[in-house]
């Protein structure tokens, strides 16, 4: 398989933006849902007994599944247009940061939040 078109090097690549998007997104929901577990569930264990600890894990990252649909959509939309045009780097950039700092920072947040208000 040949991922060098996913990389630019140069002017002369061509970048499919969406493609890359996705790819930004589907490991952003394996991160989240890793942070998720060893990260913000320790700090639940405090806050909830038994099985609602990995009842909550399922909607949480439930509920982050839409928003990673809606950083996808914006994408696919776009179908009018060339999805290699150049000039999409700059949307693509500030979507990737926008996700990345979500995808990160949402079960960090909570965390914190879940240590700080049921300290063990």
């Amino acid at each position: 398989m040949d991922t060098s078109s996913n990389f630019p090097t140069g002017d002369a690549e061509q970048v499919d933006w969406a493609a890359r998007i996705s790819d930004n997104i589907a490991w952003s929901l394996l991160v989240t849902t890793a942070l998720i577990i060893f990260i913000t569930m320790p700090k639940m264990k405090y806050a909830f007994d038994g099985i609602t600890v990995y009842f909550l894990l399922v909607v949480m990252v439930g509920a982050f599944i839409p928003v990673l649909r809606f950083f996808e959509h914006r994408w696919d939309s776009r179908s009018g247009h060339d999805p290699h045009d150049p000039s999409l780097r700059g949307a693509f950039r500030r979507d990737q940061v926008g996700l990345w700092l979500m995808t990160i920072g949402v079960p960090l947040l909570l965390a914190a939040g879940f240590g700080i208000a049921f300290p063990h």
